[in-house]
């Protein structure tokens, strides 16, 4: 592994770092999550022109490969600037290019290379982070697997129809393309696929919901007998709802590919936010007085903050690692990464929060903002013991053998215990514990 990045990446981070400088101060956070889209449409039409960070290389990007992605969730996390970024390039694009078809890629990925276009993944249910495997395989009915619940898709008349709703869908309310997860086949042929679904369609409702962190703004979808067209291989299905092709894609495998480095970015991001929530705790203490000293001077303060110092290094290590890993392609420690990032954060915002006193618990203060993030990125992505429970499972660190039980280390949610991943063996890349 080189740790050292390109002068290319380099000069990306120095770009982004003045340009949220610039855009991303405490007021222009508050101000802009409290718009309609939710973010500031400034910034991402800047993010989407002059950086080109959601534009696939073939169109004129810097190819927003894991390095480049980590970069920018750590310069905007600081931060905490509000952006489709994350639910557009970090999920949605990847699921194009992996899984849509020629002319689908050719007729979507233009248009979010130019920013004209953002998108969203939604996964039925509150089921985001088992879809994308960080908490356990994704091979489940999470779906919903025919039950109430869940988004199931049938042919009707020669085209798909989805019926269903999804919770918790980043930035759904604004995303001009909803990738949606849904059940088909019934019992006998019980899969899940991915389906596109256009802003405007008919039955489609889509409503912003009141979450803990505004920054990262999440929607309601409900699905009435909306029109889909199935991503994939078996986009031109006959009317008889023959998709056999679907069953050659590997929709867990790239859904379990992308949470991966989804993971990496939202650890950039958290070790982001959480370096910046160190820093401005460290310029009160170097200020406050108390018994004609610097707080900052007394040595418990002093212990506390260096505490905190060497637990930010450390989740900065397991990101860059984690960037590299999934870049090479060797394996995946994308959530044990954004385990640690995500303790990182906790640990800084809650000194970010205790150590000014009073002050830190006001509305005022953007302490708050730092520690919200951490408690709604491990309620979405987590929690944290679950992503290293999944990380030591796949790891086979305790000595299971592939395919035993093992719903105890991976948790009830996923609906399985499937231990490591298809393909995978205790000897492979992707079941070694490397951070």
């Amino acid at each position: 592994m080189d740790a050292a990045f390109t002068a290319e990446q380099e000069e990306i981070r120095r770009t982004l770092r003045e340009l949220v400088t610039k855009r991303c101060g405490p007021d222009e956070v508050k101000a802009a999550v409290r718009t309609p889209v939710g973010y500031d449409a400034a910034l991402w039409s800047a993010l989407a022109e002059q950086l080109g960070l959601a534009r696939p290389g073939e169109f004129g990007g810097v190819g927003c490969g894991a390095a480049e992605l980590a970069l920018s969730g750590e310069e905007l996390g600081r931060a905490l600037a509000p952006s489709p970024l994350f639910a557009t390039a970090a999920l949605v694009t990847p699921l194009l290019q992996r899984l849509g078809t020629e002319e689908q890629r050719a007729e979507l990925l233009p248009r979010i290379a130019a920013g004209e276009l953002t998108a969203a993944l939604a996964v039925p249910g509150t089921g985001l982070a088992t879809a994308l495997g960080l908490v356990g395989d994704n091979l489940g009915d999470w779906s919903g697997g025919g039950r109430a619940g869940g988004v199931q898709a049938k042919i009707s008349d020669g085209a798909w129809r989805l019926y269903g709703q999804a919770e918790q869908v980043l930035d759904g309310h604004s995303a001009g393309l909803l990738v949606v997860a849904a059940h088909t086949g019934g019992f006998a042929r019980s899969r899940t696929l991915l389906y596109l679904v256009r802003e405007g369609a008919a039955g489609l409702v889509r409503s912003r919901q009141t979450s803990l962190d505004e920054t990262r703004p999440q929607a309601r979808v409900e699905l009435r007998d909306v029109e889909a067209e199935l991503l994939g291989t078996a986009a031109n299905a006959n009317a008889d709802g023959d998709a056999d092709a679907a069953d050659d894609a590997d929709v867990a495998g790239a859904l379990a590919a992308v949470g991966d480095a989804a993971a990496t970015v939202l650890a950039a991001e958290a070790v982001g936010a959480a370096d910046r929530a160190l820093e401005r705790t460290v310029e009160y203490v170097k200020q406050r007085e108390r018994f004609g000293r610097a707080i900052g001077s007394f040595q418990a303060v002093k212990h506390r903050l260096a505490d905190v110092y060497v637990q930010v290094q450390a989740a900065r290590s397991a990101a860059y690692y984690a960037a590299w890993a999934a870049g090479a392609g060797t394996e995946r420690v994308g959530g044990l990464a954004l385990a640690q990032a995500l303790d990182a954060l906790r640990t800084a915002a809650s000194e970010a929060v205790q150590l000014p006193g009073g002050i830190g618990f006001t509305w005022e203060n953007e302490a708050h903002l730092y520690f919200k993030r951490a408690s709604s990125d491990e309620l979405l992505f987590g929690p944290v013991h679950r992503l290293r429970a999944r990380a030591a499972e796949q790891a086979v660190l305790f000595g299971a053998e592939p395919g035993a039980a093992s719903g105890a280390a991976s948790g009830s949610a996923s609906g399985t215990g499937r231990g490591p991943a298809p393909g995978s063996t205790p000897g492979s890349p992707q079941n070694r514990l490397a951070v």
